[in-house]
């Protein structure tokens, strides 16, 4: 009988030959060149600008090591980068706190860990897979650890590799589909598989224009979306009107419509013989339910499963977690309802919140000793969630700081946004003047549009910065195309229509952008949209203001003045400080955050109407909160330009924090974190 190979092990595979070595060389070199960086402080090394010094986390339970350093691993001078895994699988256990002992060592049954920010919980997990596969329980292809990003399940590769346990696959959701689907589809479906798209804008395109519907490029990406919603959730295209109903969602169109689009895209995917992204999850889930016999063989490939950050798991993703499991409970989840950030993606954090609901007998382990911030950053954290309301803020974590004090966090408040600017340029600068090195510190916003004025500021500080998730402000479509209108009407202003009745400077423009795009009033909801009007109305901005700072200046004056800042902007940096939104930093971590724009209207965002809506805006500054180490930075403005109005008032998140941050940031002085067992 012809012996049934795993589709990883099948996949690519080669033989032994010296190809196949070559690949391995270039492997490891790859891993040499990105060792993995400690995602919280640790000991002895530099923190906070600091110099030196053991950290208190190594004396506090018994020699317990900080949550992402193990004293497994020393690096000598002139060491390999690639340290000798631990000689046995107690080793492996060596230097985890208590609660990541108990994570460790729970291999048996359901197990669901509750993790905070900066705890440890990709420590936690790994080391659980190692111990188990070093005591000799767990056999390494028989574990699929799934994790949300590429980098995530990188660094847990790498990770369990320094364990000893480098035959285990961390994968993400897709990746993880996609090789099964590849390997089972001549099997269960016949044929070659389908090719996957790379981008599905253009087939939404054509199906939007055989339902003669006029979508420009930011509608198009918002559209998109909405499909994307709609199969994560798995709502086929004649429900969904009555889904986003359900779900209290702003389509940014008629529902209808929608829906309308989504069947029309569909039907040209058949006609294609093309796939999308979500069809990867959706083709595999049905041919695990179809085929019993397909889904067996999974199921004996596969004995045990671990999911990183579950509380982002959607529908159709747990839907393909119970296939992949059938009727047994190897189980573990690691996640933190209060980070839940991607609901307008369809993560819900329900299955993280119901697990002890579908699971009575499963293990739950609450890591809440930060490794990563100050007490007072800590303080200020727990405090934010104190006020929170809703399910996810029920089951909240308060952390405990394990680390020495540190500077308390600052609240400045500036007459308007260049002086907020300005003066968060100034303090970046004095940080590194002190010793912050400038990859060590990020400038935090809620929406892209509000990098360009940071941008600016950090340039005429001679700051060096790096963007994170996001196209340089001029760099951007709508920007481009914006400058080339108003580049045109100063060349031949004229003579065009649009500029007779308009005298000043910033009508002008208004007039110009108007032909792109802008609005005096802002569209409703969220999207491509939204952040296109955003963009187009900086660039009001910035002309009222150039034209507040040179009376008399001109349309041409304005382009000669935009061409200069995206020149300096263009020019290359290399360590600088990073500029991302609240959602881009999540997973990350500096020495110091600067968290700006902090007023009512922005965060919350001024289309958060519903509660949990505001909760979620409420989640997202909690996370940008937690992504400091040291120094933590709270900044607003009271109007948009200089002379202004102050008419804008500070985020409502903020209420009462300022006079004292919150509980539980205090060191690890009693019982923290906690063990429930079915």
């Amino acid at each position: 009988m012809r012996r049934w190979r795993s589709p990883d092990a099948c996949i690519g595979r080669r033989r032994p030959t010296s190809v196949g070595r070559d690949r391995r060389r270039r492997a490891r070199a790859r891993g040499r060149s990105c060792p993995q960086r400690a995602a919280s402080v640790r000991p002895g090394a530099r923190g906070c600008g600091q110099p030196s010094r053991p950290s208190r986390a190594t004396w506090q339970h018994g020699r317990v090591t900080a949550a992402t350093h193990s004293s497994l691993f020393p690096h000598a001078p002139g060491a390999s980068q690639f340290p000798a895994p631990p000689r046995d699988a107690d080793a492996v256990l060596d230097g985890l706190d208590p609660e990541q002992r108990e994570v460790a060592t729970a291999l048996h049954g359901p197990v669901c860990v509750l993790a905070g920010a900066g705890t440890g919980k990709t420590r936690a997990i790994t080391h659980r897979i190692a111990y188990g596969v070093r005591a000799g329980i767990l056999q390494p292809s028989s574990v699929l650890a799934v994790t949300f990003t590429h980098r995530a399940a990188g660094e847990m590769r790498g990770r369990l590799r320094q364990l000893g346990a480098g035959g285990v696959q961390a994968r993400t959701f897709h990746s993880a589909a996609l090789r099964q689907l590849q390997f089972f589809w001549p099997k269960a479906v016949g044929g070659d598989m389908p090719r996957l798209l790379d981008r599905k804008v253009q087939l939404v395109g054509e199906a939007a224009a055989r339902c003669r519907i006029k979508l420009d490029r930011s509608e198009l990406r918002d559209a998109t979306g909405e499909i994307e919603w709609a199969k994560v959730t798995q709502t086929v295209p004649a429900d969904y009107p009555a889904a986003v109903l359900r779900a209290q969602r702003e389509a940014p169109r008629d529902p209808a419509e929608i829906g309308q689009l989504y069947a029309a895209y569909e039907q040209l995917k058949r006609d294609r013989g093309v796939i999308d992204f979500e069809d990867v999850l959706l083709l595999t889930v049905g041919i695990l339910q179809e085929r019993q016999d397909v889904a067996e063989q999974v199921r004996r490939q596969y004995r045990h499963f671990v999911v990183d950050e579950y509380q982002d798991v959607s529908p159709l993703q747990q839907r393909l977690l119970e296939l992949w499991l059938g009727e047994r409970d190897s189980l573990c989840v690691v996640g933190d309802a209060s980070q839940t950030i991607y609901s307008f993606t369809g993560a819900t954090p329900d299955h993280l919140l119901d697990f002890r609901a579908r699971h009575p007998q499963a293990t739950v382990v609450k890591l809440v000793r930060d490794y990563r911030s100050t007490p007072q950053v800590v303080g200020l954290a727990n405090g934010l969630l104190s006020q929170a309301r809703g399910r996810a803020a029920d089951h909240r974590l308060e952390l405990v700081s394990q680390r020495d004090a540190g500077p308390p966090p600052t609240y400045t408040e500036y007459g308007d946004e260049p002086a907020e600017a300005e003066g968060t340029a100034r303090r970046v600068r004095d940080l590194i003047a002190a010793g912050v090195p400038a990859g060590e510190i990020a400038v935090l916003y809620r929406i892209n549009a509000q990098s360009e004025i940071y941008e600016q500021a950090l340039a005429d500080a001679g700051v060096p910065y790096q963007l994170r998730g996001a196209e340089r402000f001029f760099e951007r479509q709508e920007v481009r195309e914006a400058g080339a209108a108003l580049r045109g009407a100063a060349r031949f202003g004229g003579n065009d229509a649009l500029l007779d009745e308009v005298a000043d400077l910033p009508s002008q423009v208004r007039a110009v952008l108007s032909t792109t795009g802008w609005t005096g009033e802002p569209p409703a909801g969220s999207g491509a949209v939204r952040d296109r009007w955003e963009s187009l109305a900086a660039l009001v901005k910035l002309a009222e203001d150039f034209a507040a700072a040179r009376p008399g200046a001109t349309l041409a004056d304005l382009v000669a003045e935009l061409d200069e800042r995206a020149a300096a902007q263009h020019a290359p940096t290399v360590q600088g400080v990073t500029l991302a939104s609240l959602h881009a930093a999540k997973g990350l971590e500096w020495d110091a955050v600067f968290l700006v724009g902090l007023t009512e209207g922005m965060l919350p965002i001024t289309y958060a109407r519903t509660e949990a809506q505001i909760e979620e805006e409420r989640r997202l500054l909690y996370v940008g909160v937690t992504r400091a180490r040291c120094h933590l930075s709270l900044s607003w403005a009271l109007s948009r330009s200089p002379g202004g109005r102050p008419s804008r008032r500070v985020s409502r998140f903020l209420g009462g924090l300022r006079k004292g941050g919150g509980a539980g940031a205090a060191g690890a002085a009693g019982a923290v974190g906690g063990v429930e067992r079915g």
